[in-house]
């Protein structure tokens, strides 16, 4: 099994990029993450302004996926995540949510112990999950930093990335040039204080190519549903786009009348914030698989 090096990272999701490996369709590979300030926080007596902050979300590959060519799909199926033993995680003066009301940064270094984040008395069960994770974007859509979620994936940000979740992306460079970090070992919908508890990790990870299916944005698969992750300027705009994704989703794949998917994407579909402290918002609409599986769904692309 290849390992890739948490050494090997970017910082944007360029085009062009020069990948580090190469792996062939249904290859397992392990990657080593670095959390999003790539371990400078070591002490919660730190001051934020010591940390480099060009050395922020760092994504470890890209991975060069034989095969994946554009206009394909490829699927990452998500084995495991095994994290280390403390995390950090931070309030900062103007970020996040209510970072308005935070007048002075605040960093905690929290222990996990048998399976929980110990944080003031509290122990909050793990729930691992990636942050960072996408392909290498269309030409025309520019590049991006690693720490913006957009429709070759990147910073979304959403709990559902998680062991046992299947990641499915548009292809739109030759091997897909796949790259991740910034794993979390527990976070809220929404990582309203601008961190989760964010803690190096080593991800494995099954990778596949599906050939000549395409998708706008990138869809998680979990046990009970299929979900579109959209990002935008706004929750609005994002809700909008993973709206309009999953309406269409239920359209084509039953074979419906537009206005027959709409309805029952209201009577069905789950809409869930996934980050609102990121340059873009992201939102996902949950599909119940019991309403559509997801292998109907994949089928009925073009």
């Amino acid at each position: 099994m290849k390992v890739i090096s948490g050494s090997k990272v970017i910082y944007k999701f360029t085009h062009d990029m020069e990948h580090v490996e190469s792996i062939i369709p249904k290859e397992v590979v392990k990657v080593e993450s670095n959390d999003c300030f790539f371990q400078q926080i070591v002490r919660e007596d730190q001051v934020m302004t010591e940390i480099d902050y060009d050395k922020l979300n760092p994504a470890t590959g890209p991975i060069y996926v034989e095969g994946a060519e554009p206009g394909d799909l490829l699927k990452v199926k998500i084995l495991d995540i095994n994290v280390a033993d403390k995390g950090v995680a931070a309030a900062v003066p103007g970020e996040g949510a209510l970072g308005d009301q935070v007048n002075n940064s605040t960093i905690r270094i929290i222990d996990i112990e048998d399976g929980y984040a110990i944080f003031k008395g509290v122990k909050l069960p793990i729930k691992p999950m990636i942050g960072v994770i996408g392909v290498a974007p269309a030409v025309e859509d520019g590049n991006w930093p690693t720490e913006t979620p957009w429709k070759h994936g990147g910073n979304m940000d959403t709990t559902d990335i998680k062991k046992g979740s299947t990641l499915y992306f548009p292809v739109n460079q030759n091997g897909a040039l796949l790259a991740l970090g910034d794993c979390h070992a527990v976070m809220g919908d929404g990582e309203l204080c601008f961190t989760g508890l964010e803690i190096p990790a080593e991800v494995l990870l099954e990778v596949d190519v599906i050939k000549e299916k395409t998708i706008e944005w990138p869809l998680v698969e979990t046990e009970e549903h299929t979900m579109v992750i959209a990002s935008g300027e706004d929750l609005e705009e994002a809700l909008y786009s993973a709206t309009n994704e999953a309406v269409k989703y239920i359209m084509n794949s039953l074979k419906l009348e537009w206005e027959d998917a709409y309805i029952l994407a209201s009577l069905s579909v789950d809409l869930k914030i996934s980050q609102v402290v990121d340059p873009k918002k992201t939102i996902r609409a949950a599909i119940p698989k019991d309403v559509v599986p997801t292998e109907r769904i994949i089928e009925s692309l073009k």
